[in-house]
């Protein structure tokens, strides 16, 4: 191999150990934590006519109508509810994904826990809740016009629904409120067995004359949640607003002026707010303008924490003296199910949903891999199995390239005598040396890059992978077999506490489990099959590269381990095989298989062979 290249290798791991290094010093894997407390909403919050900050304990306001007609008016505390026992009224939410209630004061969609995720692979955790009152929560009404002061209802009013009402995927829930001046509003709420819900609003005009009003949705968010994916995948504002595209906003910018800009008459989309494997969104009707905000409530007058808002107004429906008007809309409040959003996308129209979902810039390669795997865990019924298959699989579509690669090192192990010829020959003189060997090469048609291909055909691989281990919620808490139960977390055991015989906790850094330690040594065999560097330094390097990777990558999924300890393992074999053909010396492996006849012929039953 030429000086520079050699260089160039040993540079390019040594960046790659570096970057990783960096990666769990900077980025440690999440740890679970308790579901974001709920501040208690007071009854006498007034409603702003622009998004202030908002202390705990106050509700936050409705979008203001700026691009299109004035803001809401303000509400004073006597519209608010004045039997506490009404303003806490619930409708329970049943569904075969979902449980949970409907809030009759301002008839929110406030309070969503999943049947089928719980916080941590102990069954007996807590399930998963998405939103919360006070805390998390979508809601939908009207905002007049300009020059209207038509009465309609607040944060605070206390909708009326039919006794004994339950929302369930057969039952829509239908709530109304009379304003006593001629305009009654109606709102019925539908739910599918998964995670989308239907908001149908109308209103019946009884005065006697026209009513214009801009129907609005928001999603509400108070507080910024942890952060489980930091540069790998987006959290924190998301949508997808008409011809202005994917639009993905971090809380941190969310704080910054220069991000509070609303995307005016857009058609199309939908906005909210996602999180690791969680997602809210409003998707208003795909075939009527609105204007977009995706927007923070700063910290002001006490507040401990921030708050965040998305939400579309739409153009004002002109309601005739005795006529009426509805609209529909629909939220999506669940799990970042692949296959549920595509189906969503479809069925719905939804323009560009499956982007709730970050497959990153090489989606082209990551969700491939996502669909070969979920189609091998259907056959298979585990995702670890099929990582093993999908290992194979990856292994054979490179199987002609790496071929010629393990040839080139074979043919180049086996030259290594050779090559010290030529050393003890031109013990002074390297120019020389790197002359002849590179004549020896042509010679001998060896190409003394090729060996770098088996580790370069793989990246691309491997980052995809840790992808989909990443941002699939199928991957979360799906276990392997004995001490693995979530391929998306590292590995839980520690050699150093003899995984778990020790009655003592190991230091995170320390913390190596059986499959890196699996990992770690598959590598060091791998390396023992390849010609030794010329110079003493690079091969140092590339004897503790094993040592380094195994502590660098014992945090990582214990998936993506398993991936690399079998594609290690399976390198091995094709390698030995092609370095025997060629006639190759391997007195490590040669040995190891001796040893393996010898303690083999000492069972009962078996001659010595």
């Amino acid at each position: 191999m030429k000086p520079d290249n050699s260089n160039n290798l040993i540079l390019a791991i040594a960046l790659s150990m570096g970057v990783l290094l960096v990666w769990q010093i900077f980025f440690p894997p999440p740890k679970p934590t308790p579901p974001q407390k709920a501040p208690v909403e007071h009854s006498d919050v007034q409603q702003p006519s622009k998004a202030p900050a908002t202390p705990e304990g106050a509700a936050p306001p409705a979008p203001s109508a700026t691009a299109t007609g004035p803001a809401a008016p303000a509400t004073s505390g006597a519209a608010q509810a004045a039997d506490p026992a009404k303003a806490a009224a619930r409708v329970p939410l049943a569904t075969p994904s979902l449980t949970g209630s409907i809030a009759l004061a301002g008839g929110r969609i406030d309070d969503v826990t999943f049947l089928n995720y719980q916080e941590t692979v102990d069954p007996k955790s807590p399930n998963v809740r998405l939103l919360a009152p006070g805390a998390y929560f979508a809601e939908y009404g009207w905002v007049p016009a300009a020059g209207s002061n038509a009465k309609v209802p607040q944060q605070g009013t206390v909708w009326t629904a039919p006794e004994g009402a339950k929302l369930t995927p057969e039952t829509p829930l239908k709530l109304t409120w009379d304003n006593g001046e001629g305009l009654v509003f109606t709102r019925e709420i539908s739910v599918d067995n998964q995670y989308m819900f239907k908001v149908v609003d109308s209103v019946q005009n009884n005065t006697g004359t026209e009513v214009a009003l801009h129907p609005y949705a928001r999603i509400y968010r108070y507080g910024t949640p942890k952060i489980a994916g930091f540069f790998i995948q987006h959290e924190g504002l998301i949508g997808w607003v008409g011809d202005a595209g994917l639009q993905e906003i971090t809380y941190a910018n969310a704080l910054e002026a220069e991000y509070n800009k609303p995307f005016a008459d857009k058609t199309g989309g939908w906005l909210g707010f996602t999180d690791k494997y969680w997602a809210a969104t409003l998707i208003p009707d795909q075939s009527a303008p609105y204007t977009a905000n995706m927007q923070a409530v700063a910290r002001a007058n006490g507040a401990e924490r921030e708050a965040f808002q998305a939400d579309y107004l739409r153009q004002p429906l002109t309601v005739a003296a005795g006529g009426s008007a509805s609209v529909t809309g629909h939220l999506f409040a669940g799990a970042k199910q692949v296959r549920t959003i595509d189906k969503y996308e479809e069925n719905l129209g939804i323009l560009e949903f499956n982007y709730l979902v970050d497959w990153g810039w090489f989606y082209f390669i990551t969700k491939p891999i996502y669909y070969l795997l979920d189609w091998l865990y259907k056959h298979l019924g585990n995702f670890g199995i099929s990582i093993l298959v999908l290992t194979v699989i990856v292994k054979a579509a490179f199987f002609p390239l790496a071929n010629k690669a393990y040839e080139s090192m074979g043919k180049m192990k086996k030259l290594q005598p050779e090559m010290e010829k030529l050393k003890q020959r031109f013990p002074d003189d390297k120019a020389r040396q790197q002359k002849e060997m590179m004549a020896l090469y042509q010679k001998e048609k060896i190409n003394p890059l090729a060996g770098c291909l088996p580790i370069l055909l793989q990246i691309p691989v491997f980052f995809a992978l840790y992808k989909v281990l990443f941002v699939s919620i199928d991957m979360r808490h799906a276990p392997f077999f004995g001490w693995i139960q979530d391929l998306s977390a590292p590995d839980p055991t520690s050699v150093f506490n003899l995984f778990g015989l020790l009655p003592f906790m190991v230091p995170e850094f320390l913390h190596v489990g059986a499959w890196p330690l699996i990992m770690g040594v598959t590598m060091w065999l791998q390396m023992q099959l390849n010609p030794s560097q010329p110079d003493p330094t690079q091969q140092m390097i590339f004897n503790w590269m094993p040592v380094m990777f195994t502590f660098l990558l014992a945090t990582f999924p214990a998936g993506l381990v398993i991936y690399w300890a079998w594609n290690n393992i399976l390198s091995l074999a094709q390698q030995y095989l092609i370095m025997k053909r060629q006639g190759v010396e391997v007195p490590l492996f040669d040995n190891l298989k001796k040893t393996f006849l010898s303690v083999r012929s000492l069972v009962p039953g078996r001659k010595s062979e």
